[in-house]
């Protein structure tokens, strides 16, 4: 009985808590997805991951890695593409520098909503931390 509990916690556990992304076969993927995906980046290598109700598309474009993620519709909501740690506003590299002393910038990227608005991502000690397009933490 109390091993029925243990896998029964563990089933819990698994299902209460999905994978924010989850790989996608492409015969999964909406035709719409696709085919706004295609239209965009034709000819382009992708791979395709789900996340919560939407899509999104990994690739590389000339040799950095960047994503778009889709609403079911084919509607991209959202762009992320690798930048060099250099591009970082440099107010985004001095919050680091002050707020994580001594800690380095792993990777660095700039995130288009779909209306236009940038936003930046740096990787820090593990930790994704977004600014504005200004260089103020968001999160």
């Amino acid at each position: 009985m109390k091993a029925f509990r243990v896998i029964l916690l563990a089933a819990m556990a698994v299902t209460s808590f999905p994978a924010l992304a989850q790989k996608l076969n492409a015969a999964k993927v909406p035709v719409a997805v696709k085919a706004a995906f295609i239209k965009a980046h034709p000819g382009t290598k992708v791979r395709w991951d789900r996340e919560d109700k939407d899509y999104e598309a990994g690739f590389t474009v000339a040799g950095k890695e960047a994503s778009e993620v889709y609403s079911a519709a084919g509607i991209k909501l959202s762009s992320e593409t690798e930048i060099n740690v250099s591009e970082l506003p440099a107010t985004v590299i001095s919050y680091v520098k002050t707020h994580y002393k001594g800690a380095k910038i792993a990777e660095a990227a700039k995130i288009v909503n779909q209306d236009g608005v940038v936003n930046y991502e740096a990787e820090v000690k593990g930790k994704d931390l977004v600014f504005d397009a200004k260089g103020s933490l968001i999160k």
